[in-house]
């Protein structure tokens, strides 16, 4: 019998597709259907710090620049008055997808200077939230600071949800982290139970007509998994937090390459959009197929077979690869000559 059961931040799943936060989750029949044609937990759409009527730059102000510069921050009281509204929205609908569904629910909090992370985590704990995700959705575009600053920023909110919770926490980060090991180690020792790899930031394109930035949102693409897939890679085995790979994931095949990376769970959201609940029926009769097939009956068997821990001899994780890679490339019309000099020129 082939099993997909999985583990996640100390929740034992059904299956390790998740979908992750989206507008789909608003809708108690949209998260239902979800549900019903397999997903194994649910994330949320995110509470953002901005619906809550927080003015980010003074809560940094007084809060987050204040403590990653060792000043006492303590005097500060929030104005728990003014975020009341949105969080109570999201509180509602928290408790109507905990009394809908059987799966697990994930709250998700994004922001970069929220003060208040302490209340709004004990109200989504109150409310009956399964773990919790947080989203430092954060552009590191000041010149002024430094690569150290900017990890403090995230520690320092990680570490006061920490303090005010039980729950599971993971952290949603991108990948632009100048050591992003190191750095994953650094949530972990303060008190991360997971890490999605990765955020995505929203990119605006150009408007020729309007000469205008253009607000459309773009849905990420498949090759967009080729990143989380190395850094899934790189990580599994070498750190005690639980992975999550989301991004670019499509297909079943998607999905299986991000196990065999080493991931407990793939998140899915841009295949939900595009074509629906029933993606996730597909994605799991792929894998079950997959496994039979060679006789896998836990994704035990091969979770983590392709990571550089079970492979360190793995040239395609490293510069060799890179190089190889350069190497071989030429046009299919013609014989390839020394790739590194003909892409040089």
């Amino acid at each position: 019998m082939i099993e997909l059961a999985t583990e996640y931040l100390g929740l034992k799943l059904k299956n390790p597709l998740v979908p992750s936060a989206s507008p789909l989750s608003r809708s108690l029949d949209q998260a239902r259907a979800l549900e019903d044609a397999g997903a194994a937990a649910l994330v949320m759409y995110s509470l953002f710090e901005e619906e809550m009527g927080a003015e980010s730059g003074e809560m940094e102000r007084q809060v987050i620049d204040q403590a990653i510069a060792h000043v006492a921050a303590a005097g500060f009281s929030a104005p728990h008055f003014r975020y009341r509204s949105g969080l109570e929205l999201y509180l509602q609908q928290l408790s109507a997808l905990k009394a809908a569904l059987d799966i697990p629910v994930i709250a998700s909090l994004n922001g970069v200077g929220m003060s208040s992370w302490v209340e709004v985590g004990r109200e989504l704990e109150k409310a009956g939230a399964d773990a919790i995700e947080l989203n430092v959705y954060y552009i590191a575009a000041d010149f002024e600071q430094s690569p150290e600053t900017i990890e403090a920023r995230f520690l320092y909110l990680l570490k006061s949800l920490r303090e005010a919770v039980s729950l599971p926490i993971t952290m949603k980060i991108s990948p632009y982290f100048c050591a992003l090991p190191a750095f994953v180690q650094k949530l972990e020792e303060a008190g991360a139970n997971g890490v999605v790899l990765f955020n995505r930031f929203f990119q605006p394109d150009i408007d020729l007509e309007t000469l205008a930035p253009s607000d459309q949102h773009v849905l990420s693409g498949p090759t967009e998994r080729l990143l989380t897939m190395r850094w899934i890679s790189l990580l599994h085995g070498r750190v005690g937090l639980d992975l999550s790979a989301s991004g670019g994931v499509y297909t079943w095949e998607d999905a299986l390459k991000m196990l065999l990376a080493g991931a407990n769970v793939v998140n899915v959201t841009s295949a939900l959009l595009q074509h629906g609940p029933a993606r996730l029926t597909e994605m799991l009769e792929g894998m079950r197929a997959w496994m039979e097939a060679r006789d896998y009956d836990s994704l035990d068997r091969f979770r983590g077979m392709l990571s550089q821990r079970s492979r360190p001899n793995l040239g395609a994780l490293t510069r060799e690869g890179y190089m190889m890679t350069l190497e071989n490339y030429g046009p299919q019309s013609s014989p390839v000559g020394n790739g590194l000099s003909e892409l040089g020129r």
